[in-house]
């Protein structure tokens, strides 16, 4: 006896095949880019998410952090949401796009948006089938991709909230570290003097540098590291690292060579913060228009630590205004004040 099957249908709709492959072939590329992509910054969906997300919390948070606060894992369920919207709505718009790819197993009839809809979920979800079944070979392996996108979804996501959350944490460690030294540019140099030299500064050097390279490949990675704001001062990475390069900028322009920890020291911190600012400066930040606050050497003679002239270090400052432009812009992009005039 043979068994009967109805013929797969010829009749489609061209316009829902093409927008269903045309959302599930952005989705995908957005989702691979932004998780997988480590050079590669945020996918095009992402990044605009990111950057209008925080624009408008910026808006309409006024004078308040706590709104700001919010700003970093609202993005990340906001992008979450995007990529499963985008993945259901594409798979539904091309399930559409056959007349008869799917057979209700309980009634006869045609099948209704909602239906393709309750398909679709069920299957990218890993859930089975429900009560439909997908009508021909063409289908059955579509339906087969639609069960293995959303295997790639949850895994994925699951890895990407992970490593956030843990960059997120090392990110504000990183501040925690060297608000400990001082929090100030001058504060900081106070602390290490011991009353013949800032030697005792090398090892906190070495550990801020390393660090700080290791927030620089994760910002590069997950970008939106950048919109985890915290309403506190001493974890916030961005007054930090200013303070911290401001620190690095008295030391090398404003102190007697013999008095400076060692030069490679110096050297590589100021490297790593660079590193940063380039990594921050290719995607979210302008340097500002006008340069912060000059630092000046009166605290450093005050505890008594050799300085070169007034007029010496206002020479040097001159060297790296672009670099403090930089800094100022990442920190006013933080939506913060300049460490030196910073009242938290």
């Amino acid at each position: 006896m043979l068994r009967l099957q109805r013929p797969e249908t010829a009749i489609m709709n061209l316009g829902y095949l093409a927008l269903g492959a045309f959302l599930l072939v952005l989705t995908v590329v957005d989702i691979l880019w932004t998780t997988l992509w480590v050079e590669g910054g945020a996918g095009p969906l992402t990044s605009r998410l990111m950057s209008s997300t925080w624009n408008t919390l910026k808006m309409v948070s006024g004078k308040r952090p706590r709104v700001l606060s919010l700003s970093g894992p609202l993005i990340l369920i906001l992008g979450l949401v995007m990529w499963i919207s985008l993945l259901w709505s594409g798979w539904t718009f091309l399930f559409a796009g056959g007349e008869e790819s799917l057979i209700d197993t309980r009634n006869t009839g045609p099948i209704s948006w909602t239906e393709r809809f309750y398909f679709v979920g069920y299957t990218v979800f890993t859930m089975g089938n429900g009560d439909f079944t997908p009508n021909g070979g063409v289908w059955q392996v579509a339906t087969a991709l639609t069960t293995a996108s959303g295997m790639l979804f949850v895994t994925l996501s699951v890895t990407y909230v992970l490593n956030v959350l843990s960059a997120v944490t090392q990110k504000r460690s990183l501040a925690s570290n060297i608000h400990g030294l001082g929090g100030q540019s001058a504060a900081i140099l106070e602390t290490s003097w011991d009353g013949d030299s800032f030697r005792g500064l090398e090892l906190p050097l070495n550990m801020i540098s390393n660090q700080l390279n290791t927030l620089t490949s994760n910002h590069k990675a997950y970008p939106i590291l950048h919109y985890f704001f915290t309403p506190q001062t001493s974890q916030a990475p961005t007054t930090n690292i200013a303070a911290f390069d401001e620190a690095l900028t008295l030391l090398r322009f404003g102190v007697a060579p013999q008095h400076r920890p060692s030069e490679p020291a110096i050297s590589q911190a100021r490297l790593s913060v660079q590193n940063y600012l380039d990594t921050l400066g290719s995607a979210f930040v302008d340097p500002a228009s006008e340069s912060p606050p000059a630092p000046t050497l009166n605290r450093l003679r005050d505890i008594g630590a050799p300085t070169v002239s007034d007029e010496e270090f206002t020479s040097s400052l001159s060297e790296v205004d672009g670099r403090r432009r930089h800094l100022l812009g990442l920190v006013e992009s933080d939506a913060r004040n300049w460490p030196n005039t910073d009242s938290d």
